[in-house]
């Protein structure tokens, strides 16, 4: 599918920040990734807080739908954390970590009007996950005596570090290693069956 212009430079600025990270890269970067003149870039994004603020605003639109998507496609706790957990695997052959991650590792080089929104998106994983945890706790899916907004960081800080060990050592199944002990932890056993009686008859 081609892209607009606008499109192509959001697509591969994102590409760039996933990779290389914020400030490690600039305009004449992304023009040669895109393939036009750095003079093209200005006229789409004035400035790179322009392009930034711009770039995570319409991935958390994409992000919030992917989240509801997993609520309507998947019944059930287990199903909607483990389809979660795959949203960190996104781009991971690429070489890219999750935005949310490459964001925070560089929050002291974003520009101030960033930070809050950095802040939001970690809160938009933290309300999702807190949420399917109480309706699993509330439906014996998971063990009654959790704390969901506990849990939910626990999972998320599993999920991000485990990407971040996973990219290093290029090893994808290390991304989700950690996160599915942790959600063993937490997921009810199954009620044990009763024994069954022998209808032998004694001698």
């Amino acid at each position: 599918m081609n892209l607009d212009t606008r499109s192509l430079l959001l697509q591969e600025a994102e590409f760039l920040i996933r990779t290389r990270g914020y400030s490690a890269f600039s305009f004449a970067d992304l023009a040669e990734r895109a393939k036009i003149r750095k003079a093209s870039v200005h006229h789409y994004f004035p400035t790179k807080e322009d392009l930034i603020v711009i770039l995570v605003r319409e991935y958390l639109v994409r992000f919030r739908a992917a989240l509801e998507d997993i609520r309507q496609r998947r019944a059930g706790a287990g199903e909607r954390l483990r389809a979660y957990a795959q949203l960190f695997l996104v781009g991971f052959e690429k070489g890219m970590l999750p935005l949310c991650g490459a964001l925070s590792a560089e929050r002291a080089a974003l520009p101030e009007s960033m930070r809050p929104m950095v802040e939001a998106f970690f809160q938009i994983h933290l309300d999702w996950l807190a949420g399917v945890l109480r309706e699993g706790r509330a439906a014996g899916a998971l063990r009654p005596d959790i704390s969901p907004d506990r849990v939910a960081l626990l999972l998320l800080s599993t999920l991000e570090g485990g990407t971040f060990v996973g990219w290093a050592m290029e090893r994808k199944a290390l991304v989700l290693g950690a996160f599915e002990a942790a959600l063993g932890e937490i997921e009810a056993s199954p009620p044990a069956q009763p024994k069954r009686r022998s209808t032998r008859m004694k001698a």
